[in-house]
């Protein structure tokens, strides 16, 4: 149970956002039901067969010789390498061959897998040294973008550094001039003390932020000061599996859409590793965005309570 009874103005640790955690709201009288249907208009083009085997650009097999997991080049890119206008790569992870299948239905070890192919193809990305950025991001569900139902993620690198990012590194460095410390092991010493705690071992630890954007929204953190997911050990892989998949199975068991996604800034080599997992079951609207102020209505404390069970 949460201790927030009611409604109060929360400012993130680090950026410059502020959200309203208004725990009444979600007892509002509704008089419209909002239904996701998803149906399938064409043969899934991410099922092995018909996936051509000269498009994977690289792929992790399975004791049989068989692909578990395949990159592939986005057939529908917003950026490429051949136009200097919109300079970039773009590609698809095909989570698992199994079409029936979502990310918290496999195994720890087959996510752990993905987790690496992610840090494989950021090695391959990176070779490139116009690329400064590279997103690995997952949209799971209608809500959260997804417009293919086979499990995938993918990878998104350019040369541009969005503004947030921008910012947020900004932020970072002046807190670590001010405190002589990381603002990130900071959060995490904070945060594992308190009611948002979801989860830890010695290598991960998991919460919900403290100015939560979105309903159950958590965040992965590795404990050890790593800049990013290619810096990890193995016992860190299976830890960041392992939280990665508890939190999947109670927003599986939910049924939400969600976004996840980790940052890499190449040009910053003091970064520290995290995953945003953001549930998309309510609709922003005007106060979101006309202001800029989010009103979330399931406190992050009562979220934390929800994934400990």
């Amino acid at each position: 149970m949460s201790s927030v009874k009611k409604s109060e103005i929360r400012k993130a640790f680090l950026l410059n956002k502020y959200v309203i955690i208004t725990p009444g709201r979600a007892k509002r009288p509704r008089d419209i039901k909002e239904e996701t249907v998803i149906k399938r208009t064409s043969k899934c083009p991410f099922c092995p067969g018909n996936l051509e085997n000269d498009k994977i650009i690289e792929r992790m097999d399975r004791k049989d010789g068989k692909w578990q997991i395949a990159s592939i080049n986005n057939i529908f890119p917003a950026v490429t390498l051949k136009n200097d206008k919109a300079y970039g790569t773009q590609e698809v992870i095909i989570e698992t061959r199994d079409h029936i299948k979502e990310l918290a239905d496999l195994e720890v070890n087959e996510v752990e897998m993905v987790l690496r192919m992610y840090a494989h193809r950021t090695k391959a990305i990176i070779n490139n040294k116009k690329i400064d950025y590279v997103l690995c991001f997952k949209n799971q569900g209608s809500k959260a973008g997804a417009s293919i139902v086979h499990a995938h993620s993918q990878m998104f690198a350019t040369k541009i550094l969005p503004p947030e990012l921008h910012e947020e590194w900004t932020l970072a460095q002046a807190y670590e001039v001010k405190h002589q410390a990381c603002p990130y092991c900071d959060m995490i010493k904070k945060e594992l003390k308190s009611e948002r705690k979801i989860y830890e071992d010695k290598y991960v630890a998991a919460f919900t932020p403290y100015a939560s954007e979105y309903h159950y929204e958590a965040w992965i953190f590795t404990k050890r000061h790593v800049d990013n997911i290619t810096e990890l050990n193995n016992k860190e892989y299976r830890s960041f599996a392992n939280a990665y998949k508890k939190i999947l199975i109670k927003l599986q068991a939910l049924n939400i859409s969600f976004n996840c996604f980790m940052h890499n800034v190449i040009s910053n080599r003091d970064q520290h590793l995290y995953m945003k997992i953001q549930p998309r079951d309510s609709v922003w609207a005007g106060v979101e965005l006309g202001s800029g102020l989010v009103i979330n209505s399931v406190p992050p404390e009562a979220a934390a309570s929800y994934y400990r069970e």
